[in-house]
């Protein structure tokens, strides 16, 4: 079994999500090729060789620096082809994910999205999915020969497994029908940590009464290493950037650590946080609804208890 991955990456850099994608793709068994597509830091590139990938190859032709559905579904469709792979495995993401889709109707392939476990072969080939935003899981048979899959964060342990391999130049034939799409503008999170690739997220609500109060959050966020979130009311009224909006019509996160400070706990908000691994909940108000979802709670106020929280990690480190 031959499998492809599409490594993505940012500002030169491969996101740790599909690193997390190679990794199930070895435990998937069979034999792994990377492809990254337009300009990407060699060493990076290279170093996926410790998640398990045999092979990487590069399409570095500056055409691809901008992220084009149609686009990237051709180059990732002619490398498949190329290496003999029949799956292809990407991170479950803004751009994975629709990618994916237009590979599978290419290829007429079986594909599935938001996949939380490695395959069930014993049978077939059958995956677990995460649907209705988490609240329910699918087992879905793929039946066709070349599958598509998506991969949730934390579907894999991000584990090195091998050792940095030489990267091979791919280039692929580009389409220019396939360019008639253009991005025109993108703007970019001002946080050096993202929320979809942080494995630490610090959120606030209303609770916390207005933006000028958000450098204790912020504070607790850098001692910890971690990204800034928020729920809707606060990116509606302007508190914070809607790039931090947490929840089903926002950004939904699968971070090892989700710390809620000030958040009642709407449906809406723990739809975007329950793929999680373990959630603290501050508040002050004991019978707050996300108390239920919560791992760990804390009833207090959080003008008292953040700071303290923060003076004791920094004292722990």
């Amino acid at each position: 079994m031959k499998t492809l991955v599409f490594v993505e990456q940012a500002e030169g850099k491969i996101k740790s999500t599909s690193l997390e994608a190679v990794c199930y793709a070895k435990l998937m068994g069979g034999e792994v090729t990377a492809v990254a597509l337009g300009t990407v830091d060699a060493t990076a590139l290279g170093d996926v060789g410790r998640y398990g990938a045999v092979k990487i190859l590069h399409a570095s032709d500056a055409k691809l620096d901008h992220p084009v559905i149609q686009v990237f579904a051709s180059v990732l469709i002619q490398a498949m082809e190329q290496e003999g792979c029949d799956n292809l495995v990407l991170a479950n993401s803004s751009l994975g994910t629709p990618v994916a889709a237009k590979v599978a109707v290419r290829l007429s392939a079986s594909f599935a999205s938001n996949v939380v476990e490695l395959p069930d072969t014993s049978s077939g080939f059958v995956v677990k999915r995460s649907i209705y935003t988490g609240k329910a899981f699918a087992t879905v048979g793929m039946t066709a020969t070349k599958k598509v899959i998506t991969i949730k964060k934390n579907a894999a342990a991000l584990k090195e497994s091998g050792s940095p391999v030489s990267v091979t130049a791919f280039a692929p034939k580009l389409d220019d029908k396939d360019f008639n799409t253009k991005i025109v503008s993108t703007e970019k999170a001002s946080t050096a940590i993202s929320l979809p690739e942080a494995d630490i997220v610090v959120s606030g609500g209303r609770g916390m009464k207005g933006p000028e109060h958000w450098a204790i959050l912020e504070e607790l966020a850098a001692t910890l290493g971690a990204a800034t979130g928020c729920s809707k009311p606060v990116s509606d009224m302007g508190w914070r950037p809607h790039h931090e909006h947490v929840g089903q019509t926002g950004v939904k996160v699968a971070p090892q650590l989700y710390i809620a400070v000030g958040i009642s706990g709407a449906i809406q908000h723990l739809a975007g946080v329950n793929a999680s691994k373990c959630i603290v909940v501050i508040n002050k108000d004991a019978d707050a609804p996300f108390f239920k979802a919560a791992d760990y709670g804390i009833v207090g106020d959080a003008f008292e208890v953040v700071p303290k929280l923060t003076s004791a990690l920094k004292a722990a480190k």
